[in-house]
């Protein structure tokens, strides 16, 4: 059915426009929000898939990090210790595992590496034959006197002989030096007729260090030889004196050490200045477990146990360039002031690791020079070539300090004057230290920060300034090493007794371990200086006597 409208009021129609441009509005403005919703939406979503990324590769980051540590452990306590690499060898490897190829850079792919073969003489095989110096003994052993004579009658002659040596060692034979002192007087006046002297005389006691003991200069020697150089803690001597009848416990052999170090204060004190007299000193530290008595001030009892806190030795290598010096110092912490107040007075070069105690120790001591060391630099680049999946860059950054110690050794060997050594050395460093700063700077922007290799551009990109140091001075060497050697005795003697049986015990030590490492550092035989300087030391009574008995004037006297 069809309807018409006439006449129909314009208000109507007006209204009607209205209520279409209303419904209009809304629909556009739902429109709108569902827009902006929907933008919000996508965005919420978006910045989660961001934060996921970012997780996932935090995660892969952390998982690398863990595994790298995990096959650093492995290579550790299963590998070689010895920081050698597949192209330090003559021969390359004939398999080598699949690896990621790093781009090094087109330069330094053009460029081509020049390895110096170093000639050699062979030398003769077999056994080598034993020192000339050990004394010899000779035995003959012969045919019968029937037996040399001929089927003819004639006697047979002597046309030659075959000999063969074998090496003797027969056990430590002690034995008692009886001292006797011979006592004199008058039977006719009974010293009446000499009254300004005594009427019994006799010879004077000679001077010891350890008196009324039975401690002779050659047996404390021995016994601090034993334990100090070749590691061989006091329990185990004293069943080594037992099993040839002597009876001396490790409680004396403890008071003894005691002894020793109150009585050669003097010469420690000199040691310690002439540590600090030279141009360059070097120092390094180590751990150190310390008896220091009972918990929390119980009486003494058998349920009493000793507390066992960690210490640390600190050691400086130093010294006029004649004689070198090694000291040991023992301290309750690691902190940097034991390393500041150890240097108070000192001028000139210090090289040391990467510890930042030394950092505070030499600041606002403008008269210090810090050193570094490139041997910690190479060996951070060495644990990233076993752990790292980017083996191939750690083991350019190793080559980069390569040519830097063979250049060192190249200079070392002609026996340049020092300015002339100097200069040669600073000229054919500066574009290799060049080269290898510019690929520090470009991979530190390419490797993660937590990975073994990120830590080793790290590193050396912070010690830098201090590793490049040495070339100012001609006593310094690329690395610390030579500290580092020096405080490995006490480390692998750690090992064996394990702890200081108190602070005061450990004090001693390093005096005594000072010697040993001084007398070694300037070639004389430990055994041999002790036994000098124990006979030697109680007739010291002046600065210029204790002078006279430090190991390279000892060894000039002898």
């Amino acid at each position: 059915m069809r309807v018409q409208v006439e006449g129909l009021d314009t208000t109507v129609v007006d209204y009607i426009n209205e209520i279409k441009i209303y419904y209009e509005h809304q629909v556009k403005e739902r429109e709108t929000n569902y827009e902006t919703q929907l933008e919000e939406i996508q965005e919420h979503y978006r910045n989660e898939i961001h934060k996921l990324k970012n997780n996932v590769i935090e995660y892969q980051n952390k998982y690398l990090e863990i595994k790298e540590r995990y096959d650093l452990l492995i290579f550790r306590r299963f590998m070689r210790s010895a920081e050698k690499l597949p192209f330090d060898d003559k021969q390359p490897l004939l398999f080598t595992p699949e690896e990621k190829p790093v781009e090094i850079g087109a330069a330094e792919e053009a460029q081509a590496e020049k390895t110096e073969v170093k000639s050699y003489t062979r030398g003769k095989r077999g056994r080598k034959p034993i020192d000339d110096k050990i004394p010899r003994v000779e035995r003959i052993i012969d045919i019968p006197e029937e037996e040399k004579i001929c089927a003819c009658g004639a006697h047979l002659s002597r046309i030659g002989e075959e000999t063969s040596e074998k090496l003797q060692i027969i056990e430590p034979k002690i034995y008692v030096e009886k001292i006797v002192r011979p006592k004199y007087g008058c039977r006719r006046c009974e010293g009446t007729g000499d009254e300004e002297r005594p009427a019994v005389r006799i010879a004077p006691v000679e001077p010891s260090l350890i008196p009324r003991g039975i401690a002779s200069a050659g047996l404390l020697s021995t016994i601090f030889t034993h334990k100090f150089e070749d590691h061989l803690p006091y329990y185990r001597q004293e069943n080594q004196f037992q099993r040839i009848g002597v009876e001396i416990s490790r409680q004396d052999m403890s008071n003894w050490q005691r002894h020793v170090y109150n009585r050669l204060g003097a010469l420690f004190e000199l040691m310690r200045k002439m540590v600090k007299s030279g141009p360059v000193m070097q120092m390094d530290e180590t751990s150190v477990q310390v008896m220091s008595g009972v918990k929390n001030g119980q009486e003494k009892s058998e349920e009493a146990k000793p507390d066992i806190h960690g210490g640390w030795m600190w050691l400086a290598r130093g010294g006029p360039p004649e004689g070198k010096v090694i000291w040991f110092e023992y301290h309750e912490s690691r902190a940097g002031k034991h390393a500041k107040e150890f240097l108070g007075g000192y001028s000139g070069y210090l090289q040391t690791d990467g510890f930042e105690g030394y950092d505070a120790a030499v600041k606002g001591r403008p008269e210090i020079i810090h050193v570094g060391c490139f041997a910690h630099a190479r060996r951070k680049f060495f644990e990233a070539s076993k752990a790292s999946k980017v083996s191939k860059s750690a083991e350019e950054g190793i080559k980069y300090i390569r040519k830097l110690y063979d250049i060192e050794n190249k200079y070392r060997k002609e026996g340049l004057a020092e300015d002339k050594f100097l200069e040669q050395r600073k000229e054919a460093a500066r574009p290799v230290l060049e080269e290898f700063k510019a690929w520090l700077l470009k991979r530190v922007d390419e490797v993660p920060p937590t990975t073994l290799m990120g830590k080793a551009i790290q590193y050396s990109l912070n010690q830098w300034d201090k590793m490049t140091a040495y070339l100012g001075s001609p006593h310094l060497t690329p690395d610390n090493n030579a500290c580092e050697n020096a405080i490995r005795p006490f480390v692998l003697g750690r090992k064996n007794w394990m702890f200081c049986g108190s602070p005061e015990g450990a004090r001693s030590s390093c005096a005594l371990y000072s010697l040993i490492e001084t007398a070694k550092q300037n070639k004389i035989s430990p055994a041999l200086y002790l036994r000098v300087l124990f006979e030697k030391a109680p007739y010291a009574s002046s600065p210029q006597d204790w002078e006279k008995l430090l190991p390279w004037n000892i060894l000039k006297e002898k």
